[in-house]
C-alpha cells in the first residue's frame, strides 16, 4: 500500500476543492470575456475541472513505482476504438507497449440532471463497449488485461436528491428505479458498470458548491468509495509489473 492511501480523504478533499475552485474560475472567465452561454455549460466546457483528481491519481502511480514517462495526461491520451478510429481518455498507463490503466474522470452539476444523466451513461457504456472490443480484436495487448476506470462527482442539492418519478407506458422498469433519485441514480450506475464487467473498478462522490471549495464530500456508498477504487488500480500496477 502506498504511504498516499493513508491520507486518501485529505487528498481526495483537496481533489473535490479544486474542482470548485476552477469552475468558479471558468465561469469568471466567461463572463469577462462578454461570451454567453446557456446554463452552466460554460464551466463544463471550460474542461479541466477533474485535474485535481488525475494528479492525485498520477501521484499513486507513481509512488507504486510507475515512472513518469509510462503515465499519461493532458496529451497522447487518444486510443483505438472498434467503432470508431479513436476516443480520448483522461488518464492512461503505457508500459512496454502494453495498456495498464485507461480512465474516464466525469461530474455534473445541475439544475438539468435528466438529460445529462442519460448522456452521462450513454456516453460510459459506449466508451466501454468501443474499449473492451478494439481489446478483443487486438489493437492492443497481449499478454496484459487493461484496467478500467471511471470517476464521477455529482452535485449534492435538493435536486439531485429529490425523488424522480418514472415513466412507464408499457413495461414497468426495474424495481431499484422507482422514485430514485439522480443521486441514487448514479450510484446504482456505477455499481452495474462493474458488477456488469464493463469497467474494473468505479467510484461515486458527491459535494455541495458550499463545503465543496473546502474540501468536504460524501461517499454515499460504502462499496463506491475512492480508496477501493484507488486500491483496485494499485493491484493492476502490481500485477502487471509480474507479466
Amino acid at each position: 500500500m502506498t504511504t498516499i492511501l493513508h491520507k486518501i480523504n485529505e487528498r481526495v478533499g483537496k481533489a473535490v476543492a479544486n474542482y470548485w475552485l476552477i469552475r468558479d474560475s471558468q465561469k469568471q472567465k466567461q463572463k469577462t470575456s462578454g461570451r454567453k452561454d446557456q446554463g452552466a455549460r460554460g464551466a463544463v466546457t471550460g474542461g479541466a475541472q477533474m485535474d485535481g483528481f488525475i494528479s492525485l491519481l498520477t501521484d499513486i502511480l507513481q509512488d507504486a513505482g510507475i515512472d513518469e514517462e509510462h503515465i499519461f495526461r493532458k496529451k497522447s491520451l487518444e486510443l483505438p476504438g472498434f467503432f470508431r478510429p479513436t476516443k480520448e481518455w483522461d488518464l492512461l498507463v503505457i508500459r512496454d507497449e502494453q495498456l495498464i490503466v485507461a480512465l474516464e474522470a466525469k461530474s455534473q452539476v445541475g439544475p438539468s440532471f435528466g438529460n445529462n444523466f442519460n448522456n452521462r451513461t450513454e456516453e460510459a457504456m459506449g466508451s466501454a463497449l468501443d474499449l473492451w472490443t478494439a481489446y478483443r480484436e487486438g489493437a492492443f495487448n497481449r499478454t496484459v488485461n487493461p484496467w478500467l476506470g471511471y470517476i464521477f462527482l455529482l452535485e449534492d442539492c435538493p435536486r439531485s436528491r429529490l425523488p424522480v418519478r418514472v415513466r412507464e407506458p408499457h413495461f414497468d422498469v426495474f424495481p431499484e428505479f422507482k422514485e430514485a433519485s439522480y443521486a441514487k441514480r448514479y450510484e446504482l450506475f456505477c455499481r452495474k458498470l462493474v458488477r456488469e464487467r464493463h469497467y474494473s473498478a468505479t467510484t461515486f462522490l458527491m459535494a455541495n458548491k458550499e463545503r465543496g471549495i473546502y474540501g468536504e464530500y460524501i461517499e454515499p456508498a460504502a462499496d463506491l468509495r475512492f480508496k477501493l477504487f484507488a486500491s483496485s488500480l494499485l493491484g493492476q500496477v502490481i500485477a502487471s509489473g509480474k507479466v
